[in-house]
Formats: C-alpha cells, structure tokens, sequence
C-alpha cells in the first residue's frame, strides 16, 4: 500500500519539474529502483494510471531500471552481489557486511514535450 505514497511523491516531483521548464506534458519517467527496495513495479503503475488522471502526466511511461544488490564486507572490505541464499561475503566468508546499493529509488529523469 505504501506504493500509492511514493507514486503520489512521484507525481509531484514530475508536476513540477515540468511547470519550471514550461511542459505542456510528461511523456516519460525514468525510475532507479534497487532490487531489495521494497516497491512493487506493477503497483506504482497501477496507482500511477489513477493518480496522474487529469494531470498533463496522464499516459506518461513509467520506465524502471531495477538495481542489482551490491554488498561491502565489514572485514576485508570486498564490494559483491549477494547470493540468492546468503549475504556471506565470498572473499573471507563474514557475515558482517552492508548493503551499498540496492534499497534505493530515486527518478533519474523526466521526458517531457
């Protein structure tokens, strides 16, 4: 449910970053979402149909690049993308590691006419 708060956070941002440069529509917006993040693809463009009805963003696409899950080991510092069962770092076999990509999502940018 959360999905409805951040395509809303979506809409905004589009909305207004086309009113600065003048828009007369959003055709397209560009997505980063890290693989762990907890957002569901089909969600935010299911809430996005709704919410941007009315708007000049109505039809715009929704493009996701999803990113991969990089994690750095505490211990010896290795950079690795987790296996699908463990987060053991490969190098030294600790399980004390971090996550350095893959909760995030931002807009990397925004088509517009």
């Amino acid at each position: 449910m959360h999905e409805l708060a951040v395509t809303q956070s979506i809409l905004k941002i589009a909305l207004d970053n086309a009113k600065k440069v003048d828009a007369k529509k959003v055709t397209a917006i560009n997505l980063l979402i890290g693989q762990m993040a907890s957002i569901v693809d089909d969600s935010i463009q299911f809430y996005w149909d709704i919410i941007s009805e009315g708007t000049i963003a109505l039809g715009a696409r929704l493009n996701i690049t999803r990113l991969p899950t990089e994690m750095r080991c505490f211990d010896c510092s290795f950079v690795f993308l987790p296996g699908s069962n463990s987060f053991e770092c490969p190098s030294c076999k600790s399980i004390r590691v971090q996550v350095v990509q893959g909760e995030e999502m931002r807009i990397e940018s925004i088509d517009v006419e």
